[in-house]
């Protein structure tokens, strides 16, 4: 089923969305307060001869939405009216999640996808970029491979005892944080790809 621009318009813009953020409100404004922009990159959206809509799709709840979507913010503040966001939740518009099911079955957030003045789309990105998806594979496998108390990586994190959870999520967010520059770099990389050819 394709967007139209009726049901783009649906959704909130990033400031509406911050205000209903009932979760990781804090940790999403220190993203966005540490994303520092190289002006080139900046300059190859604000250069865009029309603006382009940016469909997102988000819960608050979502590490990569805390990491990725205060950078897409960011950007559209500052090329001057040139990306049109509007951000969607998830649990609440299952018509579009499942439009941009990661690997055609996971329900992954976030998901940005780029639309011309018209609605056809330019490209999206689902969760993260690759490079991202890799590095942060290997540092959670060091992160593990430095605590056995943590046990199996296989494991998902909501079975481990509460204490160790917690323990664990710390250093899970703190390597989060130590990578931030080149996640930012990453994202801000894809989403440039996805509008490289709008302009030529």
């Amino acid at each position: 089923m394709a967007v139209t621009a009726e049901r783009f318009n649906q959704g909130m813009t990033y400031e509406e969305y911050r205000e209903q953020m009932t979760r990781n409100r804090e940790r999403f404004d220190q993203t966005e307060a540490a994303v520092q922009l190289d002006p080139a990159d900046v300059q190859a959206f604000s250069s865009q001869p029309q603006p382009l809509n940016v469909l997102v799709i988000a819960e608050d709840w979502c590490g990569d939405v805390i990491s990725n979507l205060p950078v897409l913010g960011k950007l559209a503040a500052a090329s001057g009216g040139k990306l049109n966001v509007r951000v969607f939740l998830r649990d609440q518009n299952l018509d579009l999640i499942d439009q941009y099911l990661k690997e055609g079955k996971f329900r992954s957030i976030p998901v940005f996808v780029f639309f011309d003045q018209d609605f056809n789309e330019l490209g999206h990105m689902i969760e993260r970029p690759a490079s991202v998806t890799q590095m942060l594979a290997e540092k959670r496998a060091a992160i593990y491979a430095s605590n056995p108390q943590y046990g199996d990586p296989s494991t998902p994190p909501d079975q481990m005892p509460e204490d160790v959870r917690a323990a664990f999520m710390q250093e899970v967010n703190q390597m989060r944080e130590d990578s931030r520059t080149e996640i930012n770099s990453a994202v801000v990389r894809d989403l440039h790809q996805i509008i490289r050819g709008v302009a030529a």
